[in-house]
């Protein structure tokens, strides 16, 4: 049995000599430059992932052992060594405890395989440093355990049989090694005078190498995380994207390998590196990620590791229908189970897993290889696509069908060649009608899927579909005048519109240039050719407001006040009847007064913004968990209640200087990002900076 304690700077020394060639903080000179590859190179690499759609993600370590309770909380999963502040060597007692004697790699893979998955994503690494694999770099790994055997090898075996690909999850970030910075916030005891984080980079890399090179095929995707503290950065994630591609040049690489990720949203910011996929966390993006390659990944109930006491399972029918949203947006979807200590999946998640697997035996032709929908989303469901050979098929996902048993299909230019339940081709098939530009199918009064029904529509042709005019304007307020500009998709169309609200016919008016307003207004627009209809039609409201009035005060202080408060809460409390345990100043909208834990706290941001002329300003707020933002006493966004990292919206027309802002915030556990963001017709979507927030100084 390998020592799992061995002297800090032995293990640091001996392992900076036995990098040899993989010793490269800095970029290596033989190094391919990778982020130069071809679009058709990448498309190569990238189609197998495309087609896949759907694939299995693992969060397996020992933070199994505890199953989510540590001193009397059972709210706790794979961060609980950092959330409940655990001392390294009383985590590493967990070496000892860990024995996953029912694991079977081949009972795994089947489960995934029958489910429809066809990829597996698993913690080779999570971020308490433990190594599930047999690791040469260190002794903190599975052959210390009990265990002894080495479980990427037994599962990379099983996937090669099963014809499912292997894929590893790897944390940059690692609260073991000693050579890693920054420390956790209570750690204060863990000295960092000799640490060394380049020295971290090359033990890291030494264990990627050792994952590129001894599991076959596998991995086909290194799925990184842990990037976010200011240790890394974007350089050191180009280099280790490259140095990664040049041991396996036909590897994935998530975007999350870089340092500019822009929250659980899951896109890399604008302008920088990100690797080959985005990666969406707990959410669907609404409209899709166009362009952009895109996998979400979410826990089937709270937490990614085991917990033994979190039983709020997602339904099937809730996974089922988040499957066929996402392969409509053009996205995968990665579904995470977290094991037992004994290694076995949770009975509740091995039965979500049959039943979407039943599900998937009749229907999967509907989720694999499909591209995003042409038509966007409808209220009885989602749309997926797929060309075969000259043709076009439809798959109509129907979540809950419309009231008149009618699925009205705008804009498709396409000569309908039939329409049957790809469950059950036997079954007589469904008529088709045509209204001017519109299929319209016609469903029977009960449908043989209660959860996700699916419309096979087959088309002549490649598809020739036609969205409705979109509109290029960014609110859909105003204060004095306003100019609507629309736009046809397609951009060979005629646009005829409405400024009354009636349905637009080939005798309206012809949209020529932007269309100015100077009073509440209601656009409706329809693309037309030769005379006729070849889309549905856009409608929306355009509303004169009045704007608010700014403060009379004249004396301020720069930036905002806060009341901090603590407690464990659902929904957003009255902090009003609250009483406040820190109050302070702060630049911005600070939360580095909160607690050690970083869970179970809330604050109240008070002060004024100045806003530099009259207009409509959008106001927007990025929160996990709940978050509220009022402007004059009024609520402008509403983002309440426990959930992981959402932004929401709400707009407001002001007047020309200070204008009260109040932002309530408060975390229950897991992250607890804050972003509040403005933006008008003047400037784009950014932080709401310093120099405009300001407070009422105490006399």
């Amino acid at each position: 049995m390998k020592a799992i304690f061995q002297n800090v700077l032995l293990t640091s020394f001996f392992l900076t000599l036995s990098l040899g060639a993989c010793h490269t903080s800095k970029k290596t000179v033989s190094q391919k430059d990778y982020l130069n590859e071809t679009q058709e190179e990448r498309d190569l690499r990238m189609a197998w992932w495309k087609e896949a759609r759907f694939g299995l993600f693992i969060h397996w370590g020992l933070y199994a052992v505890p199953a989510g309770e540590w001193g009397g909380k059972t709210s706790y999963g794979e961060w609980i060594r950092h959330t409940a502040e655990i001392p390294l060597e009383t985590y590493d007692q967990f070496v000892g405890k860990f024995n996953p004697v029912k694991f079977n790699a081949e009972a795994w893979v089947q489960l995934a395989k029958n489910a429809g998955m066809k990829y597996i994503v698993i913690t080779s690494k999570h971020h308490d440093g433990f190594s599930i694999f047999d690791s040469k770099q260190t002794d903190f790994d599975i052959m210390s355990t009990p265990f002894k055997r080495d479980i990427l090898k037994e599962l990379a075996d099983a996937c090669q049989r099963e014809g499912i690909k292997l894929c590893f999850y790897h944390s940059i970030m690692d609260w073991h090694h000693p050579d890693y910075l920054p420390r956790r916030p209570w750690e204060t005891k863990r000295s960092v005078k000799r640490a060394k984080y380049d020295r971290y980079v090359d033990y890291m890399k030494a264990q990627l190498k050792e994952l590129c090179t001894n599991y076959g095929e596998a991995p086909h995707v290194l799925w990184f995380d842990g990037e976010w503290e200011n240790t890394w950065n974007s350089e050191r994630g180009t280099d280790l994207y490259n140095y990664v591609r040049n041991l396996k040049p036909n590897i994935l690489i998530n975007n999350r390998v870089g340092a500019d990720r822009d929250g659980m949203a899951g896109l890399t910011q604008q302008g920088k590196f990100g690797g080959d996929f985005g990666t969406p966390e707990q959410e669907i993006p609404a409209t899709g990620l166009p362009g952009v390659d895109w996998e979400s990944c979410m826990t089937m109930n709270g937490n990614w590791g085991y917990n033994r006491a979190d039983k709020n399972f997602k339904s099937t029918r809730e996974l089922l229908q988040n499957l066929a949203d996402i392969a409509s947006k053009g996205g995968n979807f990665l579904l995470n189970v977290g094991p037992t200590a004994e290694g076995v999946f949770p009975e509740e998640s091995v039965n979500r897993l049959k039943e979407m697997g039943n599900w998937m035996k009749q229907n999967s032709e509907s989720i694999h290889g499909t591209q995003a929908s042409p038509l966007g989303s409808f209220e009885w469901g989602r749309v997926t696509m797929r060309q075969v050979g000259d043709n076009t098929k439809l798959y109509l996902h129907i979540f809950e069908a419309p009231r008149d048993g009618k699925l009205v299909l705008h804009g498709v230019a396409n000569t309908p060649m039939g329409a049957q339940f790809l469950a059950h081709p036997l079954l007589q098939g469904l008529k088709i009608d045509r209204q001017d530009d519109a299929l319209i199918v016609e469903l029977p009064k009960n449908l043989p899927d209660a959860i996700n029904t699916v419309v096979l529509l087959q088309l002549k042709g490649k598809p020739d579909i036609h969205l409705a005019p979109t509109v290029g304007a960014k609110q859909n307020e105003f204060i004095n005048e306003m100019k609507v500009k629309l736009v046809d998709e397609g951009g060979n169309a005629d646009i005829r519109y409405t400024l009354d609200g009636t349905a637009p016919t080939a005798k309206s008016s012809v949209y020529k240039e932007p269309i100015a307003i100077n009073e509440t207004t209601i656009i409706t627009a329809r693309s037309y050719r030769s005379d006729k209809p070849i889309s549905g039609t856009f409608q929306r409201t355009f509303w004169k407001k009045e704007p608010q009035p700014a403060s009379g005060l004249t004396t301020f202080a720069p930036g905002l006040q806060y009341l901090y408060f603590e407690g464990l809460w659902e929904k957003m409390p009255d902090f009003d009847r609250m009483k406040s345990l820190k109050t302070s100043s702060v630049k911005n909208f600070d939360r580095s007064a909160k607690n050690k834990l970083g869970e179970q706290f809330g604050f109240e941001f008070r002060g004024f913004i100045k806003v530099p002329e009259d207009g409509i300003y959008t106001f927007s707020i990025a929160s996990d968990d709940g978050s509220l933002l009022y402007l004059n006493n009024q609520v402008v966004v509403d983002n309440d209640g426990q959930h992981g990292m959402v932004e929401k919206s709400g707009t407001a027309a002001l007047k020309a200087g200070y204008h009260e802002i109040i932002v309530r915030y408060f975390e229950a556990t897991g992250g607890d990002d804050l972003k509040v963001m403005w933006a008008s017709e003047k400037f784009d979507k950014q932080p709401i900076p310093d120099g405009v927030l300001f407070h009422v100084p105490k006399k």
